[in-house]
Order: structure tokens, then sequence, then C-alpha cells
């Protein structure tokens, strides 16, 4: 069972679609009794992978060479059980700082680009996605989906599944009681 889940919220609307149906699943891994650690990624300094393999020198920690807000957000994902990547989806991916996370975390966590290749150190961790897009989410967030269980299968670790839902216009309300209980039922599959 799941016991502790980090949520990394990549939405720049602080109040926007992506947010709120993220403010559901995180209230309802709380009221289960999940100890969750939440960042915002636009508020953080999240510089992209630049590719140096410095982090590919000593396969028994997670580092980098560079110096900003990966190695908080790096602690966080050692020190839970499951990740939660919160994003809306953008041309058919992530929000950027998403984006910057997910290559900084595939070399850090992954010994595979040095001389030799090493193992997996956050192996088993469980990973969920929670998404909204303008199209409906076979035709929207499929692409992101896709490459996320890719994600998982070549840093094994395991795809519990994606949770999106479709904006239907900015002058329609986005949270309705059918879109809270489809977060109530992902949040509660993610416990099990």
């Amino acid at each position: 069972m799941v016991k502790s889940a980090v949520i990394f919220r990549s939405s720049p609307r602080e109040n926007g679609n992506t947010n709120s149906l993220t403010d559901a699943v995180s209230a309802e891994l709380k009221q289960s009794g999940c100890r969750v650690t939440e960042f915002d990624l636009n508020d953080m300094d999240i510089r992209p992978c630049t590719s140096c393999r410095e982090c590919q020198k000593d396969w028994t920690v997670v580092n980098c060479a560079q110096y900003d807000d990966f190695g908080t957000l790096a602690a966080a994902v050692k020190e839970s059980d499951m990740i939660v990547l919160s994003t809306p989806i953008y041309s058919w991916y992530c929000a950027p700082p998403m984006k910057a996370l997910l290559d900084r975390m595939v070399y850090a966590f992954n010994m595979y680009y040095g001389e030799k290749r090493g193992p997996s150190l956050w192996e088993g961790k469980q990973v969920a996605v929670v998404t909204t897009c303008g199209y409906p989410p076979e035709k929207g967030a499929d692409l992101f989906e896709e490459g996320i269980k890719r994600f998982c299968r070549h840093s094994k670790l395991e795809y519990l599944g994606m949770i999106c839902e479709q904006n239907k216009g900015y002058q329609l309300a986005f949270m309705d009681e059918k879109k809270t209980k489809h977060a109530k039922e992902f949040a509660e599959g993610l416990l099990k």
C-alpha cells in the first residue's frame, strides 16, 4: 500500500483546471492516510538537463552537476512510494517545467549512461498522472501517457495510470460532481 506520495505540479495557472483536478486527487490521498508532499514546479529553479553525465560517476547517490532545486525534488522522490505527475497538456505533451524535471530524473536516477550500465536508483517506485486537455483524452493526452509508460519501463518504475479530464471551453466551469467523483475514484485506486 502507498504510504507516501510526492505530487509535482506544472500548471502555470494556480487556480486552473489541472490544479483543481489535482487538488481533488490530493485531498482523497490525504484523507486516506497517505502522506503527501507537493511542489509547484513553476515556483522552482529547474534547469534543463545538459547531458554532461556527471550524475553517472557515483552509482550510490542521485546527484547532478547543476545547483538548482533539483536536489530538493530528487530527495522527495527518494522518500516517497509514489510520484504523481500533474500537468496540463500543451501540444500533446507536458508543460515545460515537467519536461525539464523528467529529463533530469531519467539521467540522475538511472545509471545507464556512463562507461558501464548500472542500476536504476528508483526501481519499483510507482507513477501516476493527473492531467487535463482541450481534446478528448484519447486524442489529447494519449501521446503523453505513452511517453510516461515508456519512461517507466525504461526506469523500472510501476505505472499506475492516468486521470485526464477535458476542458470544453474557458467559459464553462471545469470541476463538477462527475470530475470530482472521477478524481476520488482515481485516488482510491492508487492506494490499492
